[in-house]
């Protein structure tokens, strides 16, 4: 399976953005699709993941599915500066919940920057 992850870039603080996460070698619709992020200085953190069933994300961020384009998207809204990170999709053929070890693929990541 490889992740392919794009869409970051420079918003203002309010804005929203969308990221996106094409996969190959595995449909999306049968995998668990998740997002971290990392920003400079601290550990990854767990964003959300889209399971079989439904998504499970936090607070401003919306994370979803297009199956027939086998891509999962990231999408957030009243972005903040403390949104900047590196994001990166990740998958798994299981729900492996927010623990990053328990994902066997990742995509290269994409940076976001909220600026103030």
């Amino acid at each position: 399976v490889q992740l392919q992850a794009s869409g970051g870039g420079l918003v203002q603080a309010g804005g929203s953005l969308r990221l996106s996460c094409a996969a190959s070698g595995r449909a999306v619709s049968s995998t668990v699709m998740a997002w971290f992020r990392q920003a400079p200085g601290k550990e990854r953190e767990f964003v959300g993941s889209i399971t079989y069933t439904g998504s499970i994300v936090k607070g401003r961020f919306t994370i979803s599915r297009d199956n027939a384009k086998n891509t999962a998207y990231l999408q957030m809204s009243s972005l903040k500066p403390e949104d900047t990170a590196v994001y990166s999709c990740a998958a798994a053929p299981y729900y492996s919940g927010s623990d990053p070890r328990m994902y066997d693929y990742w995509g290269q990541g994409t940076l976001v920057t909220v600026s103030s």
